[in-house]
């Protein structure tokens, strides 16, 4: 039989949200603090008490982190890949001529 998701309550910004999920719940905090933490960070920045504006640019800003945390992925990723490919091809070349 499956197990049935569990119930998690978080607070995010004064808010009071029970989620279900598989997910770990020590996780679904970390999330919902991180989340809190940017709301309230805004919210302190702009001035501003409209919690759904508060929200968007919470939105925003957490995806230009990842935006930008992507955008450094893919760069290194490809930079590894540029080394592997050299290294490849100098090992070749090694094997080629010991054979």
């Amino acid at each position: 039989m499956a197990k049935e998701p569990q119930s998690i309550r978080v607070v995010i910004y004064d808010q009071e949200y029970f989620m279900r999920g598989d997910l770990n719940q020590e996780y679904i905090q970390k999330l919902a603090q991180y989340l809190d933490g940017k709301m309230r960070s805004i919210a302190e920045r702009t001035r501003t008490v409209d919690t759904l504006r508060v929200a968007m640019l919470a939105a925003l800003n957490v995806a230009d982190e990842y935006h930008q945390m992507k955008a450094r992925y893919e760069d290194v990723t490809h930079r590894l890949d540029e080394k592997l490919g050299a290294c490849t091809q100098a090992l070749d070349e090694i094997l080629k001529d010991a054979v």
